[in-house]
């Protein structure tokens, strides 16, 4: 054979000829990142191809999709207190699947920060378009103080810059100057309605069945809607592969309980059913199994109380103590049908019980609890395009029964929710990553349930009110890599709400990008709007059992927000920092306040003693963040602003003049330090330090007397505008300590922690109380009663022990 170029005239044929290049060819090499040991998904792990410093990061499922040049390449896995995993993929004529499976690097590391944790990683954070996003783990939640010793990823996020609790010790989050309302509460992709226990001191998430928590502070993803203020999406563990396993702990008020392991298989078992013989079955491909979590929780209040009560059965003057207990149960499903499709399903049940019951015959009781259920299918068309489906129910209800000898009474509200949605995610290429999405909500609002009557039947009334109402959403969203410095994420989402022949409907867009000045550090930008078309209705700024949910109608308009964030991200000291600034503005409308003495229950015209007025809220929030290294935490600072201004003169809804006037949970100042400290393999140290501004409330500022024929007076407060005294500055420290023990077989610990180290009295409410004293006049002496304000704290130093363990 005789080479081109050595035929005459080659050159000349190669200079009048043009140049054609074959097209270059592309496969997708998709697959899905575990924790070895617990099969739990990692999220944020870093999939990479070095040889062309090309890389993505695992999803929520722990899944990515990587499109390489055809060829064979090495994939390096790595995530922070991991072994690094590197593997071969052949991608030269076809895609490819690679699924890992990464092993522990505790044993080899000892300055390991969390073991087991999936959050992200400092250098995701950095390159992320998306801004007021915080991720917790359970693996960290468990590490820090707790009040009771009850480990709460609600309490936790209170920890980050921006979210203000809804008073002392209280698991409410107000997020950038929203109401507690204003929250999304998922799990699972199902809406919890009161995420909360012991009217707010507890959550409703067992920290054994859940394995992380996102909060979107702002720069909203299209596919969340319905709330103005944050996101709360909550995602329960996958249960282990390998065997069964039991874990769990033993605390001062509740005990908790988990079982998880692999399911049998399916495959085997259908073609048993279908008379198949073992040759048969041996030919079939056998299916990879499922696995299972079982999980429950539950106080024991009422054991001692009830115990106490019975020794004291009898004694005169002896008022018996009520009874409570909450339990909450999680179970989840996980299983593989097959290499495309994935089914997981998940359930929650939660109660909480308050009763009491007198000698005189006085009968109270008081229930209330979610009942959470979803189905998800995800089926894999291609490497590129992944349609997950799920179908969700949630259920919210409270009851009041109270029962005096032969009459008893009833009150009763709920909300029912049926939801259907699909998503669609499809990865043309490395540069973009798209998604679309259609959703229905069918929503029941039982506003208000009254039944009263005598044993007898001489006397019986009630009443029931229900409302209804259907919220459709339908959504497309692109995160575009337009250069390897400017990512931008472009969407937009289309609600509607129908309720009778009333119908609403918006545009939300959403808007977020990043520019990398460095490679340590980046600009980003977003922008959101929002619609709300359901409403809390409550007359106080934490979040009861007995708020009703309220669906917008004629009179009640949706509420709106539009807010606009800017910050900065600077990676440092090696990568081991992240320092960020955000600063945001966020403007509401139509936001929802009541009348001075409004009727709120079992009122089928409720929406008339409804206040529609304006809110704004603004602020800079500063955060600096380490996770490596034998000392981890963070510290926060947030200086912010939240206000209301209702000024509708024309149908007389006005509150302070009309002027600007700040919410209850308006903190000027709020500081948060949090420090995690590694001494040993054995022992982590841990504190937790908060600072804020005393909340805003509402104080007389005189009084007058009247005085009736007889000479007896009565005092009448002046109150001045609304929300014009500040309580005493917040300010606590937690301490901790986690000490692991060396069992025979598994793991096991003791957390000790302070709550309320030095002991703060923090204010939680005041109250006036008049003390009397004697004037001596020229007519006498006489009686002067004087108003004497008085302090109301909750918690004292608080210490508390758990014993948690895994086998």
């Amino acid at each position: 054979m005789v080479a081109a170029s050595g035929w005459p005239g080659a050159r000349l044929a190669r200079a009048q000829t043009p140049l054609v290049r074959p097209p270059a060819v592309f496969h997708t090499v998709r697959g899905t990142i575990r924790d070895a040991r617990t099969q739990e998904p990692l999220v944020g792990a870093t999939v990479a191809v070095p040889e062309f410093q090309k890389g993505t990061a695992t999803d929520a499922d722990g899944a990515f999709a990587l499109t390489l040049p055809a060829g064979k390449h090495t994939v390096q896995v790595t995530f922070l207190g991991f072994k690094t995993l590197s593997q071969r993929v052949n991608l030269t004529s076809a895609d490819a699947r690679f699924d890992g499976r990464l092993e522990s690097a505790a044993t080899e590391l000892r300055e390991a920060t969390v073991e087991g944790s999936t959050g992200p990683t400092l250098g995701d954070k950095l390159k992320s378009t998306q801004m007021g996003v915080e991720r917790v783990t359970m693996a960290e939640a468990k590490l820090l103080p707790a009040l009771f010793g009850e480990v709460d990823i609600i309490k936790v996020l209170q920890l980050k810059p921006g979210v203000q609790n809804g008073g002392e010790g209280t698991t409410g989050l107000f997020v950038r100057g929203g109401s507690n309302d204003q929250n999304l509460v998922l799990l699972d992709g199902a809406t919890v309605y009161n995420p909360q226990h012991l009217f707010g001191l507890f959550s409703v998430f067992n920290s054994d069945a859940i394995s992380k928590v996102d909060l979107y502070k702002g720069g909203f993803p299209a596919q969340f809607g319905g709330r103005l203020s944050s996101v709360v999406d909550v995602t329960s563990r996958d249960g282990t592969s390998d065997r069964w396993h039991a874990s769990g702990g033993i605390g001062l008020i509740s005990s908790r309980l988990t079982l998880e392991g692999p399911l049998p298989r399916l495959a085997p078992l259908m073609q048993r059913l279908r008379g198949l013989d073992s040759t048969e079955r041996a030919a079939r491909p056998r299916r990879a199994p499922g696995t299972i979590t079982l999980s429950g929780r539950r106080t024991y209040f009422d054991i001692f109380t009830r115990a106490l009560n019975k020794r004291n059965e009898g004694k005169a003057n002896y008022d018996p103590i009520p009874d409570y207990y909450f339990q909450d149960f999680n179970a989840k499903l996980a299983w593989t049908l097959s290499d495309r499709d994935r089914l997981t399903v998940t359930g929650y049940l939660g109660r909480d019980v308050f009763g009491f019951k007198s000698p005189n015959g006085f009968d109270f009781a008081f229930t209330w609890g979610n009942t959470v259920g979803t189905a998800r299918w995800a089926h894999t068309f291609s490497p590129k395009l992944t349609l997950v489906t799920t179908a969700a129910s949630s259920n919210y209800r409270y009851e009041i029964t109270n029962r005096f000898r032969d009459f008893s009474f009833g009150l009763s509200s709920r909300i029912n929710d049926l939801n259907l949605r699909s998503d669609l995610l499809w990865t043309p290429d490395s540069s973009h990553a798209v998604q679309v999405g259609v959703s229905a909500t069918g929503h029941r609002f039982g506003v208000g349930r009254l039944k009263a009557g005598s044993d007898d039947g001489t006397v019986a009334f009630g009443a029931d009110i229900t409302y209804y109402g259907t919220e459709y959403g339908l959504y497309a969203q692109d995160d575009w890599t337009l250069t390897p410095r400017l990512m931008v994420s472009y969407g937009l989402r289309a609600s509607a709400f129908v309720n009778g022949s009333q119908a609403y409907a918006a545009p939300e867009p959403r808007l977020a990008a990043r520019y990398s000045l460095t490679d340590n550090l980046s600009l980003k930008v977003s922008y959101t709007r929002m619609q709300q078309y359901v409403h809390l209705v409550t007359n106080s700024g934490a979040s009861l059992p007995t708020d009703i949910w309220y669906p917008s109608n004629t009179t009640v308009k949706p509420q709106r927000a539009q807010q606009g964030a800017a910050g900065v991200s600077y990676l440092f000291a090696g990568g081991k920092l992240l320092f960020t600034q955000e600063v945001y503005y966020k403007a509401m409308a139509n936001v929802v306040d009541f009348r001075d003495g409004a009727q709120l229950f079992v009122n089928a015209k409720l929406d008339e003693e409804f206040l529609f007025g304006k809110g704004r809220a603004y602020g800079s929030e500063f955060y600096l963040e380490k996770k490596q290294g034998p000392t981890t935490g963070w510290i926060g600072y947030t200086l912010a602003r939240a206000e209301r201004q209702f000024n509708d003169r024309s149908r007389g809804e006005i509150i302070n003049g009309g002027k600007w006037f700040p919410t209850t949970y308006d903190r000027r100042h709020s500081v948060t330090a949090v420090l995690l400290q590694q001494v040993s393999r054995r022992v982590q140290l841990t504190a937790a330090f908060v600072y804020t501004t005393g909340n805003p409330t509402t104080l007389p500022s005189g009084r007058f007397v009247l005085q009736d024929l007889t000479g007896g007076q009565t005092f009448v407060p002046i109150y001045p505008d609304r929300n014009q005294y500040r309580l005493i500055p917040y300010h606590r420290l937690d301490l901790g300590l986690v000490l692991k023990m060396r069992p025979r077989h598994g793991e096991s610990d003791l957390t000790f922690s302070i709550y309320n180290a030095y002991n703060r009295r923090n204010a939680y409410f005041i109250y006036y109380d008049f003390e009397r004293s004697e004037v001596e006049s020229g007519t006498g002496v006489s009686q002067l009663s004087q108003p004497i304000p008085k302090q109301v704290s909750l918690f004292p130093l608080i210490p508390a022990v758990t014993y948690n363990f895994r086998f």
